[in-house]
C-alpha cells in the first residue's frame, strides 16, 4: 500500500512538473546591443551673453567602427564613432546678427546620463565650414535641469610661447563639461557601454 501510495505521489508531481514547464512563457530573445544616443534641442543661458539667444539640436546615435582611417591602427574605425546632426542658432540682438551652422556627428561617447560629441561643420554664415566642434550634454535627473557645454568661446584656448592666442582643432569626442544650463527644451541621453572589438 505504501508503495503504491508513493508512486501515486510520484505520478502526480511528474504532472504537475509537465503542466508548470508546458504553461511557462518562452524565453525572451536576447536584446541586440544597446545603442548609444543624444536627441533633442534646448535654448542655452550663456553667463557671458545674456541677452543671446542660442540654441542647440542634437540628434546623435553610436555608430561603432564605421568611420575607417587610413591611420595605422584605426583601419575599423572607432568603437566611438557615430552618425547624425547638430545645428546652432545664435542671435545676438546687440548687433542684431544671426549666426547659424549644422554639422555631421562623428564621435559620440556616454557615461551615465552625460554624453560628448563632435560633429564636422558643414553649413554655416559664420565661416565654419570644415570645422570639428565638441558638444557635452547632461540629462537632468531628479528635477535637475538638463545641461550643455560647446567647445568655443571660454575653452580649448592654446597660448603660443609668443603669448599669441590661437583655437586649436578638435579631437574626436573631445568637449568640456556641460557648463551651461538649459533654460527651455531639453535632451535626452541614452547611454551604453563601448562596443566590444569587431
Amino acid at each position: 500500500m505504501k508503495n503504491r501510495t508513493r508512486a501515486l505521489a510520484l505520478a502526480g508531481s511528474v504532472a504537475l512538473v509537465a503542466i508548470l514547464v508546458a504553461a511557462a512563457p518562452a524565453p525572451a530573445s536576447p536584446a541586440g546591443p544597446k545603442v548609444a544616443s543624444v536627441h533633442g534641442g534646448g535654448t542655452i543661458y550663456f553667463p557671458y551673453s545674456p541677452k543671446d539667444d542660442i540654441r542647440f539640436t542634437v540628434d546623435a546615435e553610436s555608430a561603432p567602427w564605421s568611420r575607417p582611417h587610413p591611420a595605422p591602427g584605426l583601419e575599423k574605425g572607432l568603437p566611438t564613432d557615430a552618425r547624425g546632426r547638430v545645428t546652432i542658432y545664435h542671435y545676438v540682438p546687440e548687433n542684431n546678427s544671426t549666426g547659424v551652422a549644422e554639422a555631421e556627428v562623428d564621435c559620440l561617447v556616454t557615461g551615465g546620463k552625460t554624453a560628448t560629441l563632435t560633429a564636422v561643420v558643414k553649413t554655416s554664415n559664420v565661416g565654419w565650414e570644415g570645422k570639428r566642434i565638441g558638444i557635452s550634454v547632461q540629462d537632468g535627473q531628479r528635477g535637475e535641469p538638463d545641461r550643455l557645454g560647446f567647445s568655443w568661446g571660454v575653452v580649448n584656448v592654446d597660448v603660443k610661447p609668443d603669448g599669441t592666442v590661437a583655437e586649436p582643432p578638435v579631437g574626436t569626442c573631445m568637449a568640456p563639461a556641460p557648463f551651461t544650463e538649459v533654460t527651455k527644451g531639453g535632451f535626452k541621453v541614452t547611454p551604453a557601454t563601448l562596443a566590444p572589438l569587431p
